[in-house]
């Protein structure tokens, strides 16, 4: 059974989604960084499964071993006293028996719920059929019934000729994956105000949209539009190595270490983040 801590936090995670305004993920890849997000003011954490797995030196893609995974959440688990939903990608096992496991491993640790995609089939940009990700939302809802499962659908990522299908073909996936119990809809790559708009007022669950890429709408225009929950997914990691690469790219190209002393948090501020464990 559930502590009482995670039900809690459960019941949380469900109510950001119902507003007043929209859930912004700032989505972290290992314990300090998710520390640092909660302490910036997050009132939920999400995690990146390409970020978690740059950082576990292995590429993006369900590469790194499930128990790694496993691992790194549950230290993130242990110090953020916020919600923690975990992507899992399209969950990381070969059957729906498998995902089950995993997500098991998840509630068990106190997260709060998953973000599962339907993803594309191995070795090609052909959407994986919808009836894959239906039965593993439907083996996963059985583990909780209020664990939060935020499917997410890949139809913006792949080629299409016709926008107007593109759509009606993510709404029709949507639609089934509420049927199978999803509690949220993720449409990464749809940034058209009008698209989400139209979406969000076509589905009774609330609508998650990606804003981790350079130019992406602010926060309120994204609420206008329809969306109750707002991702930066990779983004952030992807923006802190980069970091990384100036700071090096200064030290070995001109020998100067200005760029490093930018902003930089002291040792006593980082260690305040984990008190609990000192």
């Amino acid at each position: 059974m559930r502590s009482s801590d995670a039900q809690q936090k459960t019941e949380d995670f469900h109510r950001l989604h119902a507003g007043p305004g929209p859930l912004v993920l700032v989505n972290a890849w290992d314990a300090a960084s998710a520390r640092i997000v909660e302490r910036a003011g997050a009132t939920a954490i999400g995690t990146t499964s390409a970020g978690m797995a740059w950082s576990l030196g292995y590429a993006d893609g369900e590469r790194m071993p499930v128990v790694e995974l496993v691992a790194a959440c549950a230290r993130i688990c242990r110090v953020a006293s916020v919600p923690v939903s975990v992507d899992i990608e399209s969950g990381f096992g070969e059957s729906a028996a498998a995902v089950r496991e995993v997500a098991g491993a998840l509630v068990d640790m106190g997260a709060a719920g998953i973000n599962i995609e339907d993803g594309t089939r191995p070795g090609t940009r052909e959407l994986a059929s919808p009836e894959v990700l239906c039965e593993r939302i439907a083996v996963i809802r059985e583990l909780d019934a209020r664990f939060f499962i935020n499917a997410r659908t890949d139809v913006y990522f792949v080629p299409w000729d016709d926008p107007a299908a593109r759509f009606e073909e993510a709404l029709r996936r949507a639609k089934l994956y509420a049927a199978a119990g999803a509690d949220g809809i993720f449409v990464p790559g749809m940034s058209s105000p009008e698209e989400i708009g139209r979406l969000s007022g076509a589905l009774d669950l609330p609508l998650n949209v990606y804003a981790g890429y350079a130019g992406a709408p602010p926060a309120d225009g994204l609420a206008r539009a329809g969306a109750r929950r707002i991702s930066l997914g990779c983004g952030p990691l992807q923006s802190a190595l980069g970091l990384v690469a100036r700071i090096a790219g200064e030290a070995f190209g001109h020998g100067r270490f200005g760029t490093m002393g930018e902003g930089m948090l002291s040792v006593g501020e980082l260690n305040a983040l984990f008190p609990a464990t000192a």
